[in-house]
């Protein structure tokens, strides 16, 4: 860990001086998991699909130099992202735009199914733990495809693709994706038992939809696709962020505060709430979003994390540092991302009282952390940090923040309008 902090002492960081109490309002957008989702659904048809209420984070512009190598020219203007899909886009993504990000994988269904072909590399993105693409793999050979991972790149070919009954083995959001998108365009009736049930699964359904897919049991872990000839372009509301709007909630609760979150569907994060209110806070649903108020130190609750509807694993630093601050000892179990734990050495550092042990996380609160400077190591462990540092006496600093800028838009000014002192620290020239 010590070496990831070295390596960046002349970057950009955050500087974030604890002791504020958070107070007002927050507005969130689009959700990272289902806008680069949808930005690959748009080369199933010839045209120009338009997504609106996009977040402004840094993913989004990586994900569109995904598309442009495909042949698709791409117009990223604030919330609005226009793609203009070719008749016939490339079948071959380009190495370095698919290595910034994991979501770049996303493209391998629906190239699968406009191309009958596809050469994706091995995508990069987090260090969360392993994302094997068995499932992508298996689920497209199911509908006729043939894969193999090749040089670093996964190659998938196929004549004609046919409707088949597939079971996933675990409820995974990326093998749902891409075998989803491959099955649209397949000829005859797939079923996918086992799907995943997140809202940005949803989302995707919707938008597939309004394109002419024909889907039942939206929402639902069995999802059955009727195989259409062709798709049309569309224009598309990407869904809130709920994993942003989850991270607002725990700010609030960390730091015994007050704030109303708007832009995100209060019943997606159902079970988040009712943890919350376990730790004591108090929670009033709205039509577009929730209040929440925590007027004493937080209660230890234990958490779990599962696929949706369970606990969220990307919330999972979120759920250790506000152990770290409650009144008792948490245990947070980690099912999904084994090398999530990694955020617990961070946490430590603050003076977090934590231990791990295989997928379990015991954590004993204590009234105050105390600063120090600290490494995120992926977009949620930073979020995390952050609101650690909210917490902490004196100044914490936070290494690496290209990660958080990956996933939360305008993350300091949203910070700064709620009262917390946190700034944004250019980077120094190398000595």
């Amino acid at each position: 860990m010590c070496v990831g902090i070295a390596s960046s002492l002349v970057a950009e960081h955050f500087a974030v001086d604890g002791g504020a109490r958070l107070v007002g309002a927050v507005d969130v957008v689009g959700a990272k998991n289902s806008v680069l989702k949808l930005m690959a659904a748009a080369l199933l048809a010839e045209g120009t699909t338009t997504l609106t209420n996009c977040p402004e984070i840094l993913d989004v512009p990586l994900m569109a130099d995904v598309l442009r190598s495909l042949g698709c020219a791409v117009a990223v203007d604030g919330g609005t992202v226009t793609i203009e899909v070719p008749a016939e886009p490339s079948a071959e993504a380009d190495y370095r735009s698919v290595s910034k990000l994991r979501a770049s994988v996303c493209v391998l269904g629906p190239l699968v199914a406009r191309c009958r072909r596809a050469v994706v590399p091995l995508p990069g993105g987090d260090a969360i733990g392993s994302r094997p693409l068995d499932m992508h793999q298996a689920g497209l050979r199911k509908l006729g495809a043939t894969t193999e991972i090749a040089h670093g790149r996964v190659v998938a070919s196929a004549r004609d693709l046919h409707g088949a009954q597939i079971w996933l083995d675990f409820p995974s959001v990326g093998a749902t994706e891409n075998i989803l998108m491959a099955a649209v365009l397949a000829d005859g009736v797939t079923v996918i038992d086992n799907a995943a049930r997140e809202p940005e699964i949803v989302d995707l359904c919707l938008m597939l939809q309004q394109m002419g897919a024909k889907i039942d049991g939206v929402g639902s872990s069995t999802l059955t696709v009727h195989g259409v000839t062709g798709m049309t372009p569309t224009t598309h509301r990407v869904i809130g962020d709920r994993i942003v709007g989850a991270t607002w909630a725990f700010a609030a609760a960390m730091t015994r505060g007050e704030v109303t979150v708007r832009g995100v569907d209060p019943h997606h994060l159902d079970l988040v709430l009712d943890k919350l209110r376990s730790a004591g806070a108090t929670t009033d649903i709205e039509a577009d979003g929730f209040r929440i108020v925590m007027d004493g130190r937080p209660q230890a609750v234990d958490f779990v994390t599962l696929p949706y509807p369970g606990f969220a694993t990307d919330l999972q630093p979120m759920a250790i540092a506000l152990s770290a601050v409650a009144e008792g000892t948490s245990m947070i179990t980690e099912n999904v991302f084994e090398a999530r734990f990694r955020f617990v050495d961070e946490m430590i550092r603050l003076g977090a009282d934590a231990r791990t042990d295989g997928h379990h996380a015991v954590v004993r609160g204590i009234e105050r952390l105390s600063s120090a400077p600290v490494w995120a190591s992926d977009i949620r462990a930073g979020a995390g940090l952050v609101l650690a540092g909210l917490c902490a006496e004196g100044r914490t600093q936070v290494w690496d923040v290209e990660h958080i800028d990956r996933g939360y838009p305008r993350f300091v000014e949203n910070l700064q309008r709620l009262g917390a002192e946190v700034t944004r620290v250019p980077a120094e020239p190398a000595r």
